[in-house]
């Protein structure tokens, strides 16, 4: 069975790269034709205009779904190095500093000193990583505070991060991971399928806490590296 789902993986994968090549072709042409109708003042020109930007709008968004599916087949195949969690997670706050501000949500971090190493692909973290903030941001339409937090326990590492964003219902959590399930208007629902993916590639588990009205809890953890090992 794993055999037959990573070739139907590996095949959906080459027909979404064979797909992107004509799509930018297409894509380009249209907006060529765009410039030179934008020459031509008359009700003919404009009603094509009009025409010309939807079809723009369905080449982006073919596009973007095309990157978000060929993001989701490479999550479980990581090139796994030494790292801290900690660095990783400094870096992707930096990253999402910005968007947060114009977005007034408050991220507070509370990192633990002196965590031990793990076996990470950077790559694949910060997307995963990156995925649970958008989710986030987008659960607090009206600002808020997102904590993050890191903590060793046993023989692994543990990030939380909490929303005071809307939560969820019921039938949303059970549906959180599957490909395609989205409660966003032209969302692609790969965004968390794929972090789920990548979180397992490491050999850790990710589990979610949310009630509507009150935020969600994410919880990810991570195998830690012996003492020994990271030197």
């Amino acid at each position: 069975m794993d055999e037959q789902y990573t070739e139907i993986t590996r095949l959906a994968g080459g027909l979404a790269h064979e797909i992107k090549n004509p799509l930018s072709t297409i894509r380009l042409n249209i907006e060529l034709l765009s410039e030179d109708l934008e020459q031509i003042d008359s009700p003919q020109s404009r009603r094509a205009q009009q025409r010309i930007k939807v079809v723009q709008n369905e080449c982006r968004r073919l596009e973007s779904l095309l990157d978000d599916f060929l993001r989701f087949t490479k999550a479980d195949n990581p090139e796994l190095l030494p790292g801290n969690v900690n660095n990783e997670i400094q870096d992707i706050i930096e990253f999402f500093r910005l968007k947060a501000k114009e977005s007034e949500i408050e991220v507070i971090a509370y990192l633990a000193s002196d965590l031990p190493s793990v076996l990470i692909d950077r790559g694949l973290f910060h997307q995963a990583m990156i995925n649970l903030l958008l989710n986030a941001l987008q659960a607090m339409p009206n600002g808020g505070q997102l904590m993050i937090s890191t903590r060793a326990g046993g023989n692994e590492i543990v990030i939380d991060l909490i929303d005071t964003g809307m939560g969820m219902d019921e039938k949303t959590l059970a549906n959180l991971y599957n490909a395609f399930y989205s409660t966003k208007k032209g969302g692609s629902g790969l965004g968390l399928a794929t972090t789920q993916k990548i979180i397992k590639a490491h050999g850790g588990t990710i589990s979610v806490q949310s009630e509507l009205n009150c935020g969600t809890k994410f919880t990810i953890t991570i195998p830690s590296l012996p003492r020994l090992a990271e030197k």
